[in-house]
């Protein structure tokens, strides 16, 4: 158990501080420092803040402690750009509302079955996180109220409005009180962020939090020349140099996403893609895999990379620059994470230099570029863990302990040998140990989890 303590001008519940001891927090982070008071006194907040510094902690601990747990209507709720950034969000809320009893967070995210969120909402939530399209869907059908909303948050705000969320955002903000607290937290701010501010928040405290050298995660930039038609070749040599276990690969568009995942697998690289043109369950899959290193590269558009939540990625490589600094400064944030040191390569052709021009006046760096040599014709990269997926879920009552009791002591696998367990909805995943992988979905053939049989296979 680890002791908590914090600054703050206003005491915290015991057993709030008590479950952030557990939770292994030592204090607050800066943003937390600077936001908490006024989120606890009830005011309106327009934060700025950097990827990781900790600001879901901040919302979650403010309007946790505005719920009256008793009443079961929708008293929070916090919109988000992705599905994954909303699950992201949910899941931390859950852990933090341990301290309180009953609280009920559902997430309405499009791509997923109206029918079960229906039925949900019918039972009632104290706290919903949402995509705004969806959000709006519930809003018109009647489905959804917001008549007893305290408190909204707009999370990284700026890149909903970057997805063309403006007029669903303001359809939804209407729909809720003019005495509710209203959050907005953004990575940038521009004119577009001052508008929004203006329209839904009343006098709002402004808070900036300065990426000081403490707080600047430790990433070291390189580049690399290369031709458009040898980017592929490029690509290969690049993970041969650095040799990462985990990276990300960014793409512009979703076609050359596609594509080079489908080049690395042939050359015996792990990796999965991710797009917008995946269905929801193979987004969440992917995201599963690459975040239970179960496949070992990812290659991603900037939008369907928001809400990637892993820790230790080794590399990120910018397959393709982007011409917008801000995105390029959220892309190499992936790595450098959680007190690591991190690696950004950056691939440069002819027609990228005024973009690395930009990089260069943005970071204050000499730029070092780096010659590869060929790709060793044996290199391949394969995961140290595999994903068995299980055809039940949060909603049939399934937990991670009743997968963690089937694996060990219904089968007897090592626990050494288990990995990261997620619980989605209709469907549950665990990482194994890969070369176990087949002998453990063997096994469970003929076992009962929760005094049932459960379908499972080994994702590829």
């Amino acid at each position: 158990m680890s002791n908590f303590s914090h600054s703050l001008p206003l005491a915290l519940p015991s057993e709030l501080t008590k479950l952030l001891g557990d939770m292994g927090f030592k204090g607050f982070t800066p943003v937390q420092e600077q936001c908490l008071p006024d989120i606890l006194e009830g005011k309106d907040l327009l934060a700025q803040a950097q990827t990781g510094s900790g600001k879901t902690l901040a919302f979650a601990i403010g309007l946790l402690l505005r719920i009256n747990p008793r009443y079961f209507s929708t008293q929070a709720l916090i919109m988000c750009p992705t599905r994954e950034l909303a699950d992201q969000v949910a899941k931390e809320i859950r852990r933090v509302a341990r301290f309180m009893n009953n609280i009920k967070v559902l997430t309405l995210c499009g791509g997923m079955p109206f029918g079960p969120q229906i039925g949900s909402l019918e039972h009632g939530a104290h706290i919903v996180v949402g995509t705004p399209g969806r959000l709006l869907e519930h809003l018109r059908k009647r489905t959804l109220s917001l008549q007893y909303l305290n408190t909204l948050v707009l999370d990284e705000a700026d890149r909903m409005l970057d997805m063309g969320f403006v007029d669903s955002i303001r359809e939804v903000v209407l729909e809720t009180p003019s005495t509710r607290q209203t959050l907005l937290f953004s990575a940038t701010y521009g004119d577009n962020i001052e508008e929004i501010s203006n329209e839904f928040q009343n006098n709002p405290s402004q808070i900036q939090i300065e990426v000081n050298q403490d707080l600047k995660p430790d990433i070291k930039q390189f580049f690399a020349r290369t031709e458009k038609a040898q980017k592929y070749e490029t690509l290969l040599d690049s993970l041969a140099y650095f040799g990462p276990r985990q990276a990300i690969v960014f793409c512009n568009t979703k076609a050359d996403t596609q594509a080079v995942a489908d080049f690395l697998n042939e050359q015996s690289v792990s990796t999965v893609a991710i797009h917008g043109d995946l269905e929801q369950k193979q987004r969440d899959q992917v995201l599963v895999r690459f975040a239970n290193k179960s496949a070992c590269i990812m290659v991603a558009t900037d939008v369907a990379a928001r809400g990637i939540d892993v820790k230790e990625i080794d590399l990120v490589i910018n397959f393709d620059t982007t011409r917008d600094i801000d995105v390029h400064t959220h892309r190499i944030g992936r790595t450098g994470r959680a007190g690591h040191s991190g690696q950004a390569l950056s691939f440069i052709t002819d027609k990228d230099d005024y973009k690395l021009k930009g990089i260069i006046e943005r970071f204050d760096i000499t730029p070092e570029f780096i010659d590869l040599p060929e790709t060793p014709l044996s290199y391949s990269l394969t995961p140290e863990m595999a994903t068995i997926a299980f055809d039940a879920g949060r909603k049939n009552k399934l937990r991670p302990g009743d997968i963690l009791g089937a694996l060990t002591a219904g089968i007897g696998l090592e626990k050494s040998a288990v990995g990261k367990i997620d619980i989605y909805d209709f469907q549950a995943y665990v990482a194994v140990e890969a070369q176990q992988a087949r002998k453990v979905v063997k096994s469970l053939a003929n076992k009962k989890i929760k005094g049932r049989t459960i379908k499972s296979r080994v994702l590829r």
